[in-house]
């Protein structure tokens, strides 16, 4: 690996993934930029070029596709120049779980978990034999409150924290960092994608604070990232308390209140 390493992006043509992009950009380091939006990709990429002088590779992909999704692992496991993933790509779509239809929570599951996954297992192997490198992964809030609605994205983004998390734990002693980001309401696209106006939504972040809030905790080497959370004891009780049951949660009988009908 490079002392620079490069870094691959996947929904890099906008939003959250193109501000990765520029901001990885302006600290010289070489992308690589996935997504289906070709036209875009290059303007993006056109202009960091002459900004920032760094190598930017454009590769299209749908990950929803298998075979584009193939492409994408080949290239993280073969380009060793790589270190850093941003697993960004997502989507969400609107109703409830009774009015959406199976085929479009089925591409919402391989979208937002089966692509995050797969992509991780690809580089994942080469960072923990190198010792180094670093894959970041975008949540959600909503992964954390099913009172929020949404309930099969929040359920793919409540699998990003925990995969997350289970990652930081093997491969954190190997050397490889893992970064789960959890935004809230964000300024992106993927508002249209659920028929909602974001502008008529309040307590909207931009982009760029969502990003730049991100990379202050990427640099900390936070395990988890919450940009719009205030009081980080808040999460820092949440998690202590999920801790505290562990010693808890394996044991021989049934709990005391289960062996009982009164």
């Amino acid at each position: 690996m490079s002392q620079v390493s490069a870094v691959l992006i996947t929904g890099a043509s906008t939003g959250i993934g193109a501000t990765y992009a520029a901001r990885f950009a302006r600290r010289g380091h070489d992308l690589v930029l996935v997504a289906r939006d070709v036209v875009r990709m290059n303007a993006l990429a056109n202009r960091l070029r002459q900004e920032t002088g760094v190598t930017i590779d454009i590769l299209p992909a749908d990950l929803t596709h298998s075979a584009d999704l193939a492409k994408v692992e080949t290239r993280l496991r073969d380009d060793a120049r790589i270190g850093v993933l941003v697993n960004n790509a997502g989507t969400a779509i609107g109703g409830t779980f009774i009015d959406q239809s199976v085929d479009d929570m089925t591409k919402l599951v391989t979208l937002n978990a089966t692509a995050l996954v797969r992509l991780a297992g690809a580089i994942a192997p080469r960072l923990a034999k190198t010792g180094e490198g670093a894959i970041v992964n975008i949540g959600s809030v909503v992964g954390l409150a099913p009172e929020f609605g949404m309930t099969v994205y929040g359920a793919t983004k409540a699998f990003v924290l925990f995969l997350s998390q289970g990652l930081a734990q093997e491969l954190g002693p190997k050397g490889v960092y893992v970064q789960a980001v959890l935004p809230a309401t964000t300024r992106t696209e993927i508002w249209d994608h659920v028929g909602a106006d974001v502008n008529a939504m309040s307590n909207v972040m931009e982009v760029s604070d969502l990003v730049d809030a991100a990379l202050v905790g990427f640099d900390r080497r936070e395990p988890v990232t919450i940009p719009p959370l205030h009081d980080a004891g808040q999460w820092d009780a949440f998690d202590g308390a999920r801790k505290a049951m562990l010693g808890n949660l394996v044991n021989a009988l049934p709990a005391e209140r289960y062996r009982t009908l009164a």
